[in-house]
């Protein structure tokens, strides 16, 4: 669901993971160890694991030969779940740490006309979405073309998710990211923050009701330190989870957006992070999760982004999110095939 990408792709990029990110210490991966020896994989909802390994199989165009298995299996209760995973799969660390954010869909008010509250145009993609200048010469200019009107502060937020659905008095659209200007991602947070406009650990809701209640030239002001502009197309709500880079469906609380250069699409892994640093952040995440999408801001080996679902409450939660990681890659074992 992620980052500047084609139509149907969710750049997802919660304000929390906008943050500067930690260098990242990478090395090869170690040994393969048992996934039982995983922290946290007693409390893992296995049923739910197994449930992404058969989906991950099934969208990929070719699944590779251990799919076959796996695809047998949609009647397990938990324990054969567990005995299946168990036997059938290792785990290879990633040395280093790095960071956990989230991202989610979100679900906004919009208007078919400008008004006084609806006054910031959803703009449609420019013939040459790459040369069009920063955030702020692109709202210098009046928008006839706009798809739809929406709070400015709202807006903000879809570009910085990617992709959201829009509810009009009459109907619900889809909004999907069509392109960007190109200019690279500027964490505001910290600007704010030293100005003393917001908390110095900030989550994404501080921010966002920082802009609506100072909407206007200072929440103009405050967005346009970041200079990057998401273009949107209009598409029918069907009610669908976005889908990613790697082109399926995300899967809320199990889909990560990853680094393409260091792990494939549809990879599986395991997420070991804890530490929050965001106030309000659950205590950790432990859980098998696919790679199933890529972000802008999703650079290192040790770098992941969870997707959480769509509304209020994800957006809520993957505010939140901002946790220490450490990666594992779920390796099938030979006898995996038939």
């Amino acid at each position: 669901m992620k980052r500047l990408r084609p139509a149907g792709a969710i750049v997802a990029l919660t304000l929390a993971g906008c943050a500067a990110t930690p260098p990242l210490v990478t090395a090869p991966s170690q040994a393969l160890i048992p996934i039982a020896q995983l922290p946290g994989w007693t409390a893992e909802d296995h049923v739910g694991a197994l449930a992404v390994v058969r989906q991950v199989c099934k969208e990929q165009p070719a699944p590779p030969a251990w799919c076959a298995a796996a695809l047998t299996t949609d009647r397990l209760d938990e324990p054969s779940a567990k005995a299946f995973l168990e036997r059938r799969f290792r785990a290879a660390p990633i040395l280093g740490e790095g960071l956990l954010t989230a991202y989610f869909a979100p679900i906004y008010d919009a208007r078919h006309t400008r008004d006084a509250t609806f006054s910031a145009p959803v703009r449609p993609r420019p013939a040459d979405p790459a040369s069009a200048p920063d955030r702020a010469a692109i709202e210098a200019d009046p928008a006839p073309d706009a798809l739809a009107w929406m709070r400015p502060e709202d807006l903000f937020f879809l570009q910085i998710q990617g992709s959201g659905t829009l509810t009009f008095p009459d109907r619900r659209a889809r909004a999907v990211f069509a392109g960007s200007n190109g200019r690279p991602i500027v964490a505001k947070a910290g600007p704010m923050a030293a100005q003393g406009l917001i908390p110095a650990r900030a989550t994404a809701a501080d921010v966002r009701g920082w802009l609506a209640a100072h909407r206007g030239p200072d929440a103009d002001a405050a967005m346009r330190l970041d200079p990057r502009y998401v273009f949107f197309k209009l598409a029918p709500e069907d009610g669908a989870e976005p889908r990613g880079s790697a082109g399926a469906e995300l899967i809320a609380g199990r889909s990560v957006a990853v680094d393409p250069a260091m792990h494939p699409a549809f990879e599986l892994l395991w997420i070991d992070a804890d530490a929050p640093t965001l106030p309000g952040g659950l205590a950790d995440y432990r859980r098998l999760a696919a790679a199933m999408d890529s972000g802008a801001a999703i650079k290192g080996e040790t770098r992941a982004d969870l997707y959480l679902g769509r509304g209020a409450a994800a957006g809520a939660e993957a505010g939140a999110v901002r946790h220490r990681l450490r990666l594992y890659r779920i390796v099938p074992m030979p006898d995996a095939a038939p």
